[in-house]
């Protein structure tokens, strides 16, 4: 099988899972997963509980934010370029109206009763 070659950007307290150690930093990672790989294991290659991510893009499309995270048996192509935000790095809501997203995400959002577009996010 295959390799396909990613290029993962891990920004604010991400930054530790690409061995990234200053405050607010970022971490940019050359890494090669097998072909087929998703979201998942990529998570589960950095070791980045899913939980911890915020706002997260691939290619520029929105995939993934706090409490909506559809992504994660997205297959990812060679060549994808991956940002993952921590959850201290907010996108002010009334900017994602209009926003390219992922096909899974455009779904979930679809199907969410208040159609992802929260101002507030709650652990919990």
């Amino acid at each position: 099988m295959a390799d396909i070659a990613l290029d993962v950007w891990l920004y604010g307290t991400l930054a530790c899972y690409g061995g990234g150690t200053e405050p607010g930093s970022f971490a940019n990672l050359q890494m090669h997963l097998p072909e087929g790989s998703t979201m998942a294991d990529l998570l589960a290659h950095l070791r980045m509980p899913t939980e911890e991510r915020g706002i997260t893009f691939i290619n520029g499309r929105l995939s993934a934010m706090p409490g909506l995270q559809p992504d994660l048996s997205h297959v990812l192509c060679n060549g994808d370029r991956v940002g993952l935000f921590d959850l201290k790095s907010m996108w002010p809501f009334q900017y994602r109206h209009g926003v390219m997203m992922t096909d899974e995400m455009a779904h979930a959002m679809d199907t969410e009763k208040d159609h992802g577009l929260r101002h507030t996010y709650r652990k919990g």
